[in-house]
């Protein structure tokens, strides 16, 4: 049967991408959020996950305000990115997993999850980026296959942080329920607080931030009583894209155990965090320790 190994939370801001390409990741603006990335990926090369289910939002490229799903997952075999006007490189297509994805949404839809099913699908850097950062030597010879599902923050009414998590809970049933031994990542891309325009643009809220991902890992059922309108007063109206956090913890069956947290102010006008989660209950079989970091107060780099 397929199992969750595990969860990761992680920004996608465009710039990262583009300070990939440019070789800036040990320059002093960036080192502090790359240093963040190092245990991420070793992580990832000890857990090695066969497929990476990717939570993201697509900012205009697939979807736009005529035409914009509330969730839409990717049936395809392969997944092209295109220019979106960034000054991103565009990266070479991701494969994808057809078999997983026609699973997922037959279980997700008897799960009473509406979907719609994109067997054609273009993804820019709210799925690349975080691509790109996990695997920034492996553009164009992508270690796992993928299934893209976005979330709509776009166009309001956006979903519930409620319904996002029961999304997880959903997606996490059902990627268990898949017949065939694969190792599983969650990722739930997006955040953290961030405001891009109006009278609150360049608007943080650092203390949110920290309560956010403590809250996340140890007791996320309080986060599903957040409203919309809370979430975009306490993390900005691009914030809301913390709902695709809950969505990745919701999928994990058997709890979180920590593994690594990491946040960083500013990256790009926006706060930045990462966290990397088992999918157990307990510290993880392997004998990793939970890591001795604080998320409310000061967060450490770990």
């Amino acid at each position: 049967m397929a199992d969750i190994v595990g969860g990761i939370t992680t920004s996608h801001i465009p710039a990262i991408g583009n300070a990939i390409a440019r070789g800036l990741q040990q320059t002093p603006y960036w080192k502090p959020f790359f240093d963040g990335y190092i245990p991420v990926r070793q992580w990832l090369d000890e857990v090695r996950p066969d497929v990476a289910v990717v939570l993201y939002n697509d900012h205009g490229l697939s979807f736009f305000l005529d035409r914009m799903p509330t969730f839409a997952i990717g049936a395809a075999e392969r997944y092209p990115n295109k220019d979106e006007g960034w000054g991103l490189d565009v990266l070479p297509a991701i494969r994808g997993n057809v078999e997983l994805s026609w699973h997922l949404i037959e279980s997700l839809v008897a799960d009473e999850f509406d979907l719609t099913i994109c067997q054609e699908m273009t993804v820019d850097h709210g799925c690349m980026v975080p691509m790109l950062t996990m695997w920034p030597e492996a553009a164009g010879e992508w270690p796992v296959t993928v299934v893209p599902i976005a979330v709509n923050t776009v166009q309001h009414p956006v979903p519930t942080a409620a319904r996002c998590y029961k999304l997880g809970q959903a997606l996490g049933r059902a990627i268990e329920s898949y017949p065939e031994d694969l190792k599983v990542v969650i990722f739930g891309t997006g955040g953290m607080s961030h405001q891009l325009q109006g009278e609150r643009a360049g608007f943080i809220n650092s203390a949110f931030d920290r309560m956010f991902m403590q809250a996340l890992v140890d007791d996320p059922e309080v986060l599903t009583r957040l409203t919309t309108a809370e979430l975009i007063e306490q993390a900005g109206s691009e914030g809301i894209e913390l709902i695709m956090w809950l969505a990745m913890r919701g999928a994990m069956t058997r709890g979180a155990s920590l593994r690594h947290a990491h946040y960083h102010v500013p990256v790009s006008n926006t706060a930045a965090g990462v966290l990397v989660v088992d999918n157990v209950a307990v510290p993880s079989a392997t004998g990793a320790a939970r890591p001795d970091v604080a998320i409310v107060g000061e967060l450490e780099v770990t």
